[in-house]
């Protein structure tokens, strides 16, 4: 199979068909596509973000994590439904580009861009800082230019570990889409197990009046922590990402998408039954929680296994992000939105390698340079606009075309998806002011980039299925 030159969109056909001669290798059965889902779902978002939503909500953390997993669930559906029906890279944003035409896809495609960059770049940085927890634990440390971005302490000028972390991982993701599975299922394989010994041992030293009062900062807490902690629920989208890369994609994806969210509730659930039960909710440390828990209930040996596991639950994370990004850029410059040179793939491992290091470079500044709630709340605010697209178009399908042949049907379509809609936009009206206007900006800077470029190729692409 060959790389097609020139334009790529020349040949698109319809939205959502892949295009002959650049289409991705299918390497990936259901099961990777369940590591995928939970290597990228389970990371920062339980073993950091978990302990800034204690201080926002105490013990109600455990309904925030059930508001944010109940929205995604609403989400993964129609994911699902449209994943079945549109087996193409690009995920939310192809989506767009079949149902709504060039415009709308355009936006959600820039959209996911900030969602996918933001996150990778968030817990980069989140990687970076309990590497050098751990580092001061054996009497190590970084010089301080180097241990931060700027601005945010004395002598600071740039988070190095995250930027020559994130560079690591975008050179091997240059690899075939396989050989990253398989590294997945290893991180995967020692995520799971640091989750069992925490709950094992954790279990252990839980005193059940610390789950009380449920919501002592009051109900309007556990929504504002809700969308916080939503960030722990990123990633089943990225199953979607790969869909040309599965071998039965109208099986598969939804198998994968739905089986790694359901998973990940789970173990969501009892990871916060036993850190609130551990330690009193005003005891609980924001940035490393249950390394500090165990810490603080005199398992010291045990908080030393925790801090190493977690820096390894935390490196899938933005590996999987790193790979989804380059596949939305890859998406776009296929149907010739952007410059056809960037959909070239490698002649040797069939990846999008241009864009991917391109990719990682953007990653790279942005976790060295910028202080990781920015960076998260961007991410968040992004995910969830995307999110309430997906349901809209799930839910335009389902009344304006029923007849479509559907491989996986969202169980009671229409109210799954007009509530996903609702919820995810609820959401993101409980979040700060300053996470609105920064998504307005980079959506007009998108804007701008499609009057310069992609407009002219938009008259030749239509909705259609």
């Amino acid at each position: 199979m060959r790389t097609e030159s020139g334009d790529p969109g020349a040949k698109a056909g319809a939205p959502g068909m892949a295009p002959p001669g650049i289409s991705l290798a299918r390497s990936l059965g259901p099961l990777d596509l369940v590591v995928i889902g939970v290597a990228q779902i389970i990371g920062a978002g339980i073993f950091v973000i978990a302990g800034v939503g204690v201080r926002i909500a105490g013990p109600g953390l455990l309904l925030s994590f059930l508001v944010a997993g109940g929205a995604c669930t609403l989400a993964a559906l129609c994911y699902a439904e449209l994943a079945a029906m549109m087996p193409r890279a690009g995920s939310a944003y192809s989506y767009a580009l079949a149902t709504f035409g060039p415009l709308p896809a355009w936006i959600l495609g820039w959209d996911l861009l900030l969602e996918y960059g933001m996150g990778a770049a968030t817990v980069a940085a989140g990687w970076s800082f309990y590497l050098q927890e751990l580092l001061k634990a054996y009497g190590l440390s970084l010089p301080e230019w180097a241990s931060g971005p700027p601005f945010t302490r004395p002598g600071r000028v740039a988070n190095l570990p995250a930027a020559l972390v994130v560079a690591l991982f975008s050179v091997l993701l240059v690899l075939r889409t396989r050989l990253n599975a398989l590294v997945a299922r290893w991180i995967v394989a020692v995520k799971l197990g640091l989750i069992l010994f925490i709950l094992g041992v954790g279990l252990t030293r839980v005193s059940p009046g610390n789950w009380l009062p449920l919501a002592p900062h009051g109900p309007g807490s556990i929504l504002t922590a809700a969308s916080l902690v939503f960030f722990a629920y990123l990633g089943f989208d990225v199953v979607s990402v790969t869909a040309e890369e599965a071998r039965r994609p109208e099986r598969d994806v939804p198998f994968g998408i739905i089986g790694s969210l359901t998973l990940c509730s789970l173990i969501y659930l009892a990871m916060a039954l036993v850190l609130l039960g551990m330690v009193p909710h005003r005891e609980i440390h924001p940035d490393a929680p249950f390394a500090a828990a165990f810490r603080q209930a005199g398992l010291f040996w045990a908080a030393e296994v925790v801090a190493v596991g977690a820096l390894i639950g935390i490196t899938s994370v933005f590996y999987m992000l790193l790979l989804a990004q380059p596949r939305i850029l890859f998406a776009m410059a296929r149907d010739g939105f952007l410059p056809g040179w960037l959909a070239a793939l490698h002649p040797r491992h069939r990846t999008p390698h241009r864009l991917t290091l391109l990719c990682g470079a953007g990653v790279a500044l942005a976790a060295s340079l910028t202080p990781i709630e920015r960076l998260a709340y961007l991410c968040n605010i992004g995910t969830l606009f995307a999110f309430f697209l997906v349901c809209l178009a799930t839910l335009y399908l389902r009344l304006r075309r029923p007849e479509l042949p559907r491989p996986f049907r969202c169980p009671a379509g229409i109210p799954v998806a007009a509530a996903g809609a609702l919820v995810c936009l609820g959401l993101m009206l409980s979040m700060p002011a300053s996470s609105w206007w920064r998504l307005g900006l980079w959506l007009l800077v998108g804007l701008g980039l499609y009057a310069a470029y992609g407009r002219r190729r938009a008259r030749t692409l239509r909705p259609g299925l």
